[in-house]
């Protein structure tokens, strides 16, 4: 939405997030355990931050950003693993239920098999190693795929055999940007390009098709496994859709452009806010990606007009946004329906709510330094 690099994007980005990669998860373990519990494991947090910021910096800056969270988190989850080897907490604590007064265990329904005192839960056998590694081949696979699709060299590769580039009759270069958004009339492209193989979600279907040969299912099988989702994503597809065509809308209609200059007038708070811009995006969109492209554009247009780094507003949404994804609809059903907790989700966003704009608030310092005072960490 930007036409910014998204090699530069995802560097700014990795230049962001690495600090709350350490400080969300103390945050976590605090609020489910209150100070004393995160003491105790204080340890294995740090390796578990540790683990995965410095991963996700040197990834993001000198690798690309399509494959961040996937090796990040590989080798942060071998680390604390590795690490629970040689040092374990003196005390642990194996129960759902928070530290804090909190009522929500006794709601919930017990499983099926989770018994009760006069009959207590059938002691299910431990998996043998060949199971553990039959469930943990399709992520595996997964993993490899995108790691592949990630690179440069594939997407150099396939891009001039597998694409589709269509540029839009009676609209493309038709509408023009003028000043102040620009210096000289810049006309707007309306293209649709349409590099199906390179796509991620190419690379995440192909990755799903060999797993599920691989756990045995017949092409038949398969066709009705993806019809069955296709039906319960229909609703999430049609909203994606038109939270796509929405962020196109914006653009051609000049609406991001309107929007960013009247946004400009927060002036030097504006690094702040943006960023709390992009929080309230995904918070009402419930995606980092709808959010980008609803506000992208104008995070661009508003930082040109302030003269601020365009890369940085617009890493500045896109991390902002990641703290809003705790209240947004769809992860909090997400949250209710793993748990068994159904009904309960206004107690879950309440719960959650002040976590998530504290820390938005500190995304956006953390920006406004970088703006005006930790010049040196801006991607140019």
């Amino acid at each position: 939405m930007t036409g910014i690099d998204p090699f530069l994007l995802g560097a700014m980005v990795g230049r962001q997030l690495p600090f709350f990669s350490l400080i969300v998860p103390f945050w976590v373990v605090w609020a489910f355990a209150g100070w004393r519990g995160m003491i105790q494991v204080w340890p294995a947090i740090l390796v578990t931050g540790v683990s995965f910021a410095i991963p996700q910096f040197l990834i993001s800056n000198y690798v690309n950003p399509w494959i961040v969270d996937i090796g990040a988190s590989l080798i942060s989850m071998a680390c604390l693993i590795g690490f629970l080897q040689v040092w374990q907490p003196k005390e642990l604590w194996l129960s759902a239920k928070l530290r804090t007064r909190d009522d929500s265990a006794a709601t919930m329904p017990l499983p099926q098999d989770a018994g009760s005192a006069a009959t207590p839960a059938t002691q299910k056998p431990k998996p043998t190693t060949a199971e553990v590694w039959a469930a943990l081949l399709p992520w595996i696979v997964v993993c490899v795929i995108l790691l592949i699709w990630g690179t440069g060299w594939f997407k150099s590769a396939v891009n001039p055999i597998f694409s589709w580039n269509y540029d839009v009759p009676g609209l493309d270069r038709l509408i023009n940007k003028v000043a102040p958004v620009v210096p000289a009339p810049t006309p707007e492209r309306a293209q649709f390009l349409f590099t199906y193989l390179s796509f991620t979600g190419s690379g995440m279907l192909i990755a799903a098709i060999i797993s599920g040969f691989i756990m045995g299912f017949s092409p038949v099988r398969l066709i009705v496994a993806y019809g069955k989702t296709i039906k319960v994503c229909a609703y999430s597809l049609i909203t994606i859709s038109a939270m796509l065509a929405i962020g196109t809308l914006t653009r051609l209609s000049g609406i991001d452009a309107t929007l960013g200059l009247a946004f400009a007038g927060a002036g030097v708070l504006y690094p702040f806010f943006g960023t709390l811009l992009g929080w309230l995006g995904v918070a009402l969109t419930g995606s980092d990606t709808a959010s980008n492209i609803l506000f992208g554009n104008l995070q661009k247009i508003t930082s040109e007009q302030l003269g601020l780094s365009p890369i940085l507003m617009g890493a500045a949404n896109s991390s902002g946004g990641v703290m809003g994804k705790m209240i947004d609809a769809q992860s909090i059903v997400v949250a209710s329906t793993a748990t068994n907790w159904f009904g309960h989700e206004g107690t879950i966003l309440r719960f959650v709510f002040g976590h998530s704009i504290a820390l938005a608030c500190l995304v956006g310092i953390l920006v406004m330094l970088q703006a005006y005072v930790l010049t040196g960490m801006i991607v140019h």
